[in-house]
Protein backbone atom coordinates (compact mmCIF):
# COMPACT_ATOMS: atom_id res chain seq x y z
CA UNK A 1 0.00 0.00 0.00
CA UNK A 2 0.83 3.26 -1.02
CA UNK A 3 0.94 5.92 1.79
CA UNK A 4 0.04 9.56 0.50
CA UNK A 5 1.61 12.69 1.73
CA UNK A 6 -0.65 15.32 2.88
CA UNK A 7 0.13 18.89 1.91
CA UNK A 8 -0.03 21.14 5.14
CA UNK A 9 -3.07 22.76 5.07
CA UNK A 10 -4.12 26.13 6.60
CA UNK A 11 -5.03 23.96 10.22
CA UNK A 12 -1.43 23.26 10.23
CA UNK A 13 -0.02 26.27 9.75
CA UNK A 14 -2.39 27.77 12.24
CA UNK A 15 -1.43 25.32 14.74
CA UNK A 16 2.28 26.04 14.37
CA UNK A 17 2.10 29.76 14.46
CA UNK A 18 -0.27 30.14 17.13
CA UNK A 19 2.30 27.99 19.34
CA UNK A 20 5.24 30.04 18.21
CA UNK A 21 3.31 33.06 19.06
CA UNK A 22 2.65 31.11 22.65
CA UNK A 23 6.19 30.69 23.00
CA UNK A 24 7.69 34.06 22.69
CA UNK A 25 4.52 35.68 24.76
CA UNK A 26 5.95 33.36 27.80
CA UNK A 27 9.54 34.42 27.29
CA UNK A 28 8.36 38.04 27.00
CA UNK A 29 6.44 37.60 29.94
CA UNK A 30 9.31 35.88 32.27
CA UNK A 31 11.83 37.86 31.03
CA UNK A 32 11.12 40.81 33.43
CA UNK A 33 11.31 38.39 36.27
CA UNK A 34 14.88 36.59 35.59
CA UNK A 35 16.11 40.14 34.54
CA UNK A 36 15.19 41.52 38.63
CA UNK A 37 17.40 38.71 39.85
CA UNK A 38 20.46 41.02 37.99
CA UNK A 39 22.08 43.35 40.68
CA UNK A 40 21.12 46.89 40.61
CA UNK A 41 23.17 49.88 38.68
CA UNK A 42 24.64 51.11 42.29
CA UNK A 43 25.43 47.76 43.39
CA UNK A 44 27.28 46.91 40.56
CA UNK A 45 28.92 50.78 40.68
CA UNK A 46 30.27 49.68 44.52
CA UNK A 47 31.83 46.30 43.50
CA UNK A 48 34.80 47.79 42.54
CA UNK A 49 36.22 51.13 43.18
CA UNK A 50 39.98 52.29 41.67
CA UNK A 51 41.72 54.69 44.43
CA UNK A 52 44.49 57.15 43.54
CA UNK A 53 47.37 56.45 45.74
CA UNK A 54 49.63 59.34 44.47
CA UNK A 55 48.86 62.31 47.08
CA UNK A 56 49.30 59.76 49.67
CA UNK A 57 52.58 60.58 51.41
CA UNK A 58 54.85 58.45 53.55
CA UNK A 59 53.44 58.22 56.86
CA UNK A 60 50.10 59.48 55.81
CA UNK A 61 47.10 57.43 55.74
CA UNK A 62 43.61 58.00 53.59
CA UNK A 63 40.02 56.52 54.44
CA UNK A 64 37.87 55.20 51.16
CA UNK A 65 34.76 53.67 51.01
CA UNK A 66 33.74 50.03 49.28
CA UNK A 67 30.50 48.37 49.44
CA UNK A 68 29.75 50.75 52.63
CA UNK A 69 32.43 49.77 54.21
CA UNK A 70 35.71 52.20 55.42
CA UNK A 71 38.46 50.80 54.01
CA UNK A 72 42.08 52.08 55.33
CA UNK A 73 44.80 52.86 53.38
CA UNK A 74 48.25 53.68 54.52
CA UNK A 75 51.47 54.62 53.43
CA UNK A 76 53.50 53.11 55.83
CA UNK A 77 57.01 54.42 57.00
CA UNK A 78 60.20 52.62 56.87
CA UNK A 79 60.34 52.34 60.53
CA UNK A 80 56.43 51.04 60.69
CA UNK A 81 57.10 48.11 58.20
CA UNK A 82 60.11 47.22 60.08
CA UNK A 83 58.08 47.20 63.25
CA UNK A 84 55.32 44.89 62.11
CA UNK A 85 57.89 42.50 60.25
CA UNK A 86 59.29 42.09 63.38
CA UNK A 87 56.69 40.55 65.38
CA UNK A 88 56.66 36.95 66.10
CA UNK A 89 53.76 34.89 65.25
CA UNK A 90 53.62 33.14 68.44
CA UNK A 91 52.97 36.81 69.85
CA UNK A 92 49.67 37.12 67.77
CA UNK A 93 46.42 36.00 69.24
CA UNK A 94 45.12 35.88 65.58
CA UNK A 95 47.91 33.81 63.26
CA UNK A 96 45.57 34.03 59.95
CA UNK A 97 46.44 36.37 57.77
CA UNK A 98 42.75 37.48 57.12
CA UNK A 99 43.72 38.04 53.43
CA UNK A 100 40.37 37.71 51.23
CA UNK A 101 43.23 36.58 48.33
CA UNK A 102 45.18 33.96 50.18
CA UNK A 103 43.86 30.70 52.11
CA UNK A 104 42.41 30.71 55.59
CA UNK A 105 45.44 29.43 56.84
CA UNK A 106 48.00 31.71 55.55
CA UNK A 107 50.26 32.84 58.77
CA UNK A 108 49.61 36.43 59.89
CA UNK A 109 53.02 37.48 58.32
CA UNK A 110 53.56 40.84 57.22
CA UNK A 111 54.28 39.75 53.69
CA UNK A 112 50.97 37.89 53.91
CA UNK A 113 49.07 41.34 54.58
CA UNK A 114 50.51 43.42 51.83
CA UNK A 115 51.46 43.27 48.28
CA UNK A 116 55.02 42.15 46.86
CA UNK A 117 57.28 44.96 46.18
CA UNK A 118 54.63 47.48 47.58
CA UNK A 119 54.91 46.47 51.41
CA UNK A 120 54.66 50.01 52.13
CA UNK A 121 51.31 50.82 50.97
CA UNK A 122 48.68 48.34 53.28
CA UNK A 123 45.00 48.36 52.54
CA UNK A 124 42.56 46.83 54.92
CA UNK A 125 38.83 46.88 55.82
CA UNK A 126 38.76 49.78 58.88
CA UNK A 127 36.25 47.93 61.27
CA UNK A 128 37.69 46.65 64.54
CA UNK A 129 36.39 42.99 64.20
CA UNK A 130 35.42 43.24 67.83
CA UNK A 131 31.94 44.84 67.60
CA UNK A 132 31.94 47.05 64.37
CA UNK A 133 33.34 50.19 65.49
CA UNK A 134 36.14 52.00 63.46
CA UNK A 135 39.28 52.15 64.99
CA UNK A 136 41.26 55.25 64.97
CA UNK A 137 44.41 55.72 63.74
CA UNK A 138 44.17 57.55 60.79
CA UNK A 139 44.09 60.78 61.41
CA UNK A 140 47.77 62.61 62.53
CA UNK A 141 46.62 63.51 66.28
CA UNK A 142 44.79 60.31 66.57
CA UNK A 143 45.63 57.91 69.41
CA UNK A 144 47.31 55.05 67.53
CA UNK A 145 47.30 52.22 70.58
CA UNK A 146 50.02 50.71 72.25
CA UNK A 147 51.66 49.10 68.89
CA UNK A 148 51.85 52.37 66.74
CA UNK A 149 49.00 51.07 64.31
CA UNK A 150 44.79 51.75 65.22
CA UNK A 151 43.13 51.85 68.18
CA UNK A 152 39.32 50.96 69.16
CA UNK A 153 37.96 53.30 71.53
CA UNK A 154 35.19 51.30 71.67
CA UNK A 155 36.15 48.84 74.32
CA UNK A 156 40.15 49.15 73.41
CA UNK A 157 41.39 46.72 71.28
CA UNK A 158 44.81 47.66 70.15
CA UNK A 159 46.27 46.96 66.24
CA UNK A 160 49.67 46.69 65.33
CA UNK A 161 51.23 48.78 61.83
CA UNK A 162 49.95 45.46 59.68
CA UNK A 163 46.21 45.97 61.19
CA UNK A 164 46.72 42.48 63.17
CA UNK A 165 45.41 42.57 66.63
CA UNK A 166 47.83 41.96 69.31
CA UNK A 167 45.47 43.54 72.76
CA UNK A 168 42.01 43.43 73.51
CA UNK A 169 38.22 41.70 73.01
CA UNK A 170 38.86 41.84 69.38
CA UNK A 171 39.06 38.36 67.98
CA UNK A 172 40.75 38.44 64.22
CA UNK A 173 42.99 40.41 62.60
CA UNK A 174 41.61 43.88 60.23
CA UNK A 175 40.44 42.00 57.35
CA UNK A 176 42.54 42.55 53.67
CA UNK A 177 39.96 43.16 50.78
CA UNK A 178 41.26 42.02 47.23
CA UNK A 179 42.95 44.53 45.74
CA UNK A 180 45.62 44.96 43.02
CA UNK A 181 47.35 47.54 41.39
CA UNK A 182 47.10 48.54 38.35
CA UNK A 183 49.74 51.00 38.17
CA UNK A 184 52.30 52.38 40.13
CA UNK A 185 50.05 54.91 42.07
CA UNK A 186 46.27 53.12 41.66
CA UNK A 187 44.28 50.68 42.91
CA UNK A 188 41.46 48.62 42.30
CA UNK A 189 39.30 46.79 45.35
CA UNK A 190 37.05 44.65 44.50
Amino acid sequence: MASEVEDPDRRDFLVIAGNAFVAVGAAATLWPFVAQMNPDAGAQALASVEIDLSPVKEGQAITAMWRGKPIIIRNRTPDEIKAAEAVPLADLPDQSARNDLLPESTPATDQNRVKEGKDNWLIMVGICTHLGCIPKGQAMGDTKGDFGGWFCPCHGSHYDTSGRIRKGPAPRNLEVPPYEFVSDTKIKIG
